[in-house]
This record gives C-alpha cells, structure tokens and sequence, in this order.
C-alpha cells in the first residue's frame, strides 16, 4: 500500500499506460480521479477500481482545454478529498515528417502532448503547494531525449515535456513538489498499433521492428505503470527533475 491515503489524478487514463496506472495506483491505496476525453473509457476503469474495492471517480476532459483542466482540478478535490499525485498522462501521435505533417495537425498533438502538462500543472500546483506538496509525473517519451523518424510532431512536444519537467522540478522544489517525467520505449497499447496504420505497415511487421533492442520485445502497460508509481511514491522523496527511461535498453547505445 505504497499509495495510502493518497489522492491521484491521472490524465488519458481510459487505456492504455493510463489504465494500467490508475488500476495499480488503487492497488497501492489511492483513491484516483481518471480524466479522459473517451468518458465511458474512463467510467469503465472507475468502475473497474469499484468492483476492486477501491475507491475511483471518473471524469470527462480535454486536456488542451484550460476550463476543462481547471475543472477536473477541482472536481477531484471535492470528489475525493484533495490532490497529492497528478499523472500528465494523455498523448496522441501522428507519424509525418515535417512536409507531411499539417498544421492542424501540428497543433492538435502539440496541445494534448505537451499544452496539457503545462494546465494540469498549473491548476494542480497551487492545490499541491497549500497541502504541504505533492508530485507530478509526466509522460515523455525515448523520443524526447533523442530524434525519431517520421514523428515531427510528436518528437517535439515530447522534447519540451522533458524540459518543462526540469523547469517545474526548479520552481517548485521548495513548495514540496517533485516533478519528473517518464520516457517509454514501444508499450503495447492501442496507440503502438495507431502508428502500424499511420505508417501503413502491417501490424505484425510493424511489432516485430518495434521489439528489435535488448530485452527482444516491447512493454507492457503495467511496467510503465510501475516506474510510474516510483516516481510518484515516497520510494523517490530525493527525485525530481528526472528522466526515467523505461525502454527495454533501445536508447542504451544512442
């Protein structure tokens, strides 16, 4: 029960590395808000944390909306009592280089990868700050700390939740509050399958290039999950401004 007690928000937490988090997280004795733009996504993984036994609230969001971020905030405070972890967690990819992305797209990943953390953060921080602290992990990426092909976008605002994890760790340090980020390598999720379709490559093809590093497979969700609850647990009280690489060894040679 590393989490007891504890109160945890967790964005993109309908599926995925957010599911697998949120349901170890109440494992661990936390109560968990879990913030989705898929709302029924998210119903089902509170209610799975119901049948559990824990205790769970499901709510609606999006990320690149500040009233929503606000919101969410502060329904998981009268919901469940206050806020001691927030897990930026939401994401999307478009694989494009830089002609084949559009604007539109540009945005749009840009918003929910990396103008999400920035409004989660800065609604939660002041709530964090007046209970003595509290701790924010991030969802980075391998290709936050080094370049990938046909990814523009989705490199560029993993790079910038690698630094503004930095910048936040300096800020609010002496308020009690740990930021650090996580940076997965290729997890088994829905979006891992998202980019074979993008790319137009086979699934399978696609699995089997992803597993090429030292360990010889991809993640899973729940060793994600794990780091994840390191860095949000009183095991790290010393870590902050981090980077946890979590990749099967693939970024170990670059």
């Amino acid at each position: 029960m590393r989490l007891a007690g504890k109160v945890a928000l967790i964005t993109g937490g309908a599926s995925g590395i957010g599911r697998a988090t949120a349901l170890l997280f109440a494992r661990e004795g936390a109560a968990v808000a879990v913030a989705d733009l898929d709302a029924a996504g998210a119903q089902a993984v509170a209610r799975a944390i119901h049948d559990g036994g824990g205790q769970a609230v499901s709510l609606g969001c999006d990320v690149s909306q500040a009233e929503d971020c606000q919101r969410v905030v502060q329904a998981t405070m009268e919901a469940l009592g206050g806020l001691d972890i927030l897990f930026n967690n939401a994401g999307i990819i478009r694989r494009a280089d830089v002609v084949g992305t559009s604007e539109e797209e540009w945005d749009r990943v840009m918003a929910v990868n990396a103008k999400s953390v920035f409004l989660m953060s800065k609604y939660a921080v002041p709530v964090m700050a007046r209970a003595g602290g509290g701790s924010i992990v991030n969802t980075a990426s391998g290709w936050g700390l080094v370049g990938g092909r046909n990814a523009l976008s989705y490199c560029a605002s993993k790079a910038a939740v690698v630094n503004m994890t930095r910048a936040m760790a300096l800020d609010h340090g002496t308020q009690n509050i740990r930021v650090n980020c996580i940076c997965p390598g290729d997890t088994d999720t829905g979006m891992l399958r998202e980019e074979a379709r993008q790319l137009g490559e086979p699934e399978t093809t696609f699995l089997a290039g992803a597993a090429d590093r030292p360990l010889g497979r991809v993640g899973t969700p729940q060793e994600v999950a794990e780091a994840v609850l390191y860095l949000a647990s009183d095991a790290a009280s010393f870590v902050t401004g981090a980077a946890l690489v979590v990749d099967g060894g693939g970024l170990a040679g670059s």
